[in-house]
């Protein structure tokens, strides 16, 4: 990775928000089955939320902003650009990950074990 790629990273793991936080609290140090997520990991032109290599999953979280038909239209083709790249895309909003952490995480962990079988 190029300095500058590092350093777009650092600057997105620094502004990610609270609900970004809550997530990264639940994934970070292989707390979901041992598989271990990289924050703001870039792949290929883009950046993903949230990213483990091991099993090519992305997470992404989406604020109001993704609500937007110009949003939603950037965001089709930026998971379909990811999924053709190997990578399975979870999606949750910021409600879900502010309001009911667990459950997200629960959802990436069946997804995770999924993955594995």
């Amino acid at each position: 990775m190029t300095s500058s790629r590092t350093d777009r990273a650092r600057r997105l793991r620094q502004s990610g928000g609270l609900a970004a936080d809550r997530v990264w609290e639940g994934v970070r140090g292989g707390r979901i089955d041992g598989h271990k997520f990289r924050r703001e990991h870039p792949i290929g032109r883009y950046y993903a939320d949230f990213a483990c290599r091991r099993l090519r999953l992305v997470i992404e979280i989406d604020g109001g902003v993704h609500e937007l038909d110009e949003v939603k239209e950037r965001d089709r083709s930026r998971q379909a650009a990811l999924e053709a790249l190997g990578w399975m895309v979870l999606r949750f909003t910021n409600d879900e990950a502010l309001l009911e952490p667990e459950r997200l995480v629960e959802a990436v962990r069946r997804h995770a074990r999924a993955l594995t079988l």
